[in-house]
């Protein structure tokens, strides 16, 4: 069973469609005990990081997301919070994996937020998330955070400057696109998420 971890924020619609577009079935919910039992978990999110975890923390879902043990996808939002910290509203966040959350800083004619469609290359060392997907793949984003690359990233996109476009420790897996919203490659990610 896959659970769509509901909390205070926008997107985890789209993330439901996409669920349904390649029949994966799944539950949407905020109860810990049925979280705790899924065999994957998905934690998507669009919104700010302070508002957020302060809700993840009136509800506790914030200590049952550190105590998870079954794989785990982060998305956008999802993924800024599992760091330790970010620079949106000067907030800690989760602290599961120890990176920092940083806002884009334009420097010439770019805009922030970064949106739309851009290419991401994995790491050399192969990760199963991105089986079967070609390197350079369009893959698409709405953030004007981002992730410094470090230790735990798998793939690195580059707007203004490189930064994460996806990560992993342990069990968690992250991405700062969202695979919901980015056709067969997308698809792809997600189908290969649900067989770790």
């Amino acid at each position: 069973m896959l659970a769509i971890i509901n909390y205070n924020a926008g997107n985890i619609q789209s993330v439901q469609f996409a669920m349904e577009r390649i029949g994966a079935a799944y539950v949407l919910t905020d109860q810990p005990e049925i979280i705790k039992k899924a065999d994957k978990v998905i934690f998507p999110g669009v919104g700010e990081a302070a508002s957020t975890m302060q809700y993840l923390q009136a509800t506790n879902l914030d200590l049952l997301i550190k105590e998870l043990k079954q794989p785990v996808l982060g998305i956008c939002l999802g993924m800024q919070l599992l760091c330790d910290s970010s620079e949106e509203g000067n907030t800690s966040c989760l602290g599961i994996i120890p990176q920092k959350v940083c806002k884009f800083r334009a420097r010439n004619q770019e805009k922030v937020p970064h949106v739309g469609w851009n290419t991401f290359q994995s790491t050399p060392h192969p990760n199963r998330l991105f089986d079967k997907v070609d390197k350079d793949s369009y893959v698409y984003y709405v953030h004007s955070y981002y992730v410094e690359e470090g230790p735990y990233t798998i793939a690195s996109s580059d707007y203004i400057l490189p930064f994460t476009a996806a990560l992993q420790k342990d069990n968690y897996y992250a991405t700062q696109f969202h695979p919901e919203k980015s056709g067969t490659v997308g698809e792809q990610i997600l189908k290969n998420f649900l067989a770790l």
